[in-house]
């Protein structure tokens, strides 16, 4: 620990701060790829002596990542990071774990192993039984763990539309929500940091509109200040209190230290200022809180209705506050936002996480005029106002800033809802397409001629490509998830007088899980 201690004493941002300052051009595939190089940076610029350990499966929107760092290969092996791309999720999920059970045996070469751990939300669900038994067990306290689970809200990609916050919840692991490419760094970064301190794995949403997405980014080291300084390894009473893995432990323990870990979790975010007010009107009217890709919509919308500028918005009576850690949420900044408070509107994709939560931290809490604060999200006073399905669109944000909007407040300016009402109903009497275009092969793909299937038989379809049999004249239906293809048909085989099927499985989920379903058959 003393080690560690007098290490802390070095600034990180005196030596090399202007090898990497500046602005680049990322997308946000580039700018995951760069968080292990970053961080490396960091170590090295501390004094640590850290090594980095990268693992996970592809899928989009993830889906370019492992490329990524594989053209990144010998920058990452200059810096001590090692790309393994998994065999599937939960596997590499459990060789990410092991990096952080490196110092606990003899040999270690480095003081610590951070890991990056990649994969889209139905690769997290997969993984669940590995990331619940690795984030009980902990991290290292100069190792650490970030989580990149790739999240579809819209179905774009997926067999299912998905969102990870509850199932990363449920793990005990802290939910990360970046808003742009810039946070995709910024938030990587802090991730790290937090694991070291708490002791657990660190979950950072990376949606398909900010992943997809490209932006000019800051790259210099001062925006990365947060992260270098929460590095610093804090008092700890004794050595039972440390929230880091330990090679003798037992589950109860490990069930026990879990409540600690949050509970730092907690204090890190208050500490290091993740969640802030963008615009705060001294008398607000109206609380908003929002995250994640959700802000810049929240954003887009308060322009539409007027208010382009974070002072515009305050002047309307408005304190809004953008969220970063959307689980734990730090219920005394919540407390602090809701002062002098009436009305209170959560925005957010999908379920209401963050909704549930202010919930909890406003109970008991009063409104300047002696009654409960009127909290709104995915309902006001029992009727629906934010849709928990789908996708979150700037016209729905709008639409329910009008609702909520105080009579008091400064008027918005309505004009873009009664554009938009107007297309929408102009879409409502259009004559429906005849033909929907839909995905089909590339041309030469040998899954043109692979699917097809003889005249009276049927097949189950595949996850990737496969899927697209479905809506072609192959009689191909009832997809699994990946790994599962033809098992179905075990449950169906007994009763039923068909005798014969047929499914379409790729070589890569047959390497993936596939082999398993081969020899259930």
């Amino acid at each position: 620990m003393s080690t560690l201690r007098n290490s802390c004493r070095i600034d990180p941002l005196r030596a090399g701060a202007t090898e990497h300052a500046g602005a680049a051009y990322l997308t946000g595939i580039q700018a995951l790829a760069r968080l292990p190089l970053d961080q490396s940076r960091l170590d090295a610029w501390a004094g640590r002596n850290t090594a980095g350990f990268v693992s996970g499966y592809r899928g989009s929107p993830l889906g370019g990542l492992d490329q990524e760092l594989g053209r990144k290969r010998e920058e990452l092996e200059a810096h001590g990071i090692v790309f393994r791309p998994g065999i599937n999720e939960d596997l590499a999920a459990t060789a990410v774990w092991g990096s952080q059970q490196c110092g606990l045996f003899a040999g270690a070469r480095h003081d610590g192993v951070f890991g990056l751990w990649y994969g889209k939300a139905p690769g997290l669900d997969r993984s669940c039984d590995a990331l619940r038994h690795a984030n009980a067990a902990g991290t290292s306290a100069l190792g650490g763990v970030l989580l990149v689970v790739g999240d579809d809200h819209g179905c774009k990609s997926s067999t299912l539309p998905n969102a990870s916050e509850f199932a990363l919840r449920d793990l005990g692991i802290p939910v990360l929500a970046p808003a742009d490419v810039q946070e995709l760094l910024d938030f990587g970064l802090f991730g790290w940091a937090l694991s070291r301190y708490a002791g657990c794995w660190v979950g950072l949403l990376a949606l398909t509109d900010v992943v997809d997405s490209a932006l000019t980014v800051t790259v210099d080291i001062e925006r990365r200040r947060i992260a270098a300084l929460a590095t610093l390894v804090r008092d700890i009473p004794s050595p039972l209190e440390s929230p880091h893995i330990r090679l003798d432990d037992t589950p109860l323990e490990q069930e026990r230290r879990l409540a600690l870990k949050e509970r730092l979790t907690a204090r890190f975010g208050a500490e290091y200022g993740i969640d802030r007010v963008v615009a705060d009107a001294r008398q607000p009217q109206l609380v908003v809180a929002t995250a994640g890709k959700a802000y810049v919509d929240v954003r887009e919308a308060f322009a539409k209705l007027g208010l382009s500028t974070e002072d515009e918005i305050a002047k309307a009576g408005v304190r809004l506050a953008k969220l970063g850690m959307t689980w734990p949420l730090n219920e005394a900044f919540i407390r602090q936002l809701a002062r002098d408070a009436k009305q209170f509107l959560v925005i957010e994709e999908k379920r209401p996480l963050v909704e549930e939560q202010i919930r909890n931290a406003l109970f008991g809490q009063l409104a300047p005029d002696g009654g409960p604060i009127a909290l709104h999200g995915k309902t006001r006073q029992g009727a629906p106002l934010l849709p928990a399905t789908g996708e979150l669109t700037v016209p729905i944000i709008a639409e329910a800033l009008t609702t909520v909007w105080p009579a008091s407040a400064k008027p918005l300016d309505t004009r873009f809802l009664r554009a938009t009402a107007r297309q929408r109903r102009a879409l409502a009497s259009a004559p429906e397409a005849k033909q929907a275009r839909k995905p089909l092969y590339c041309a030469g793909c040998p899954h043109s001629i692979s699917t097809r299937v003889p005249a009276g038989s049927r097949a189950g379809a595949g996850i990737g490509c496969h899927y697209m049999a479905q809506w072609m004249d192959r009689n191909t239906h009832a997809v699994t998830q990946m790994g599962g293809e033809g098992v179905n048909w075990l449950g169906q085989a007994p009763f039923t007088s068909e005798r014969h099927i047929f499914v379409n499985l790729g070589d890569g989920t047959y390497f993936h899980s596939g082999i398993l379903a081969i020899r259930a058959a």
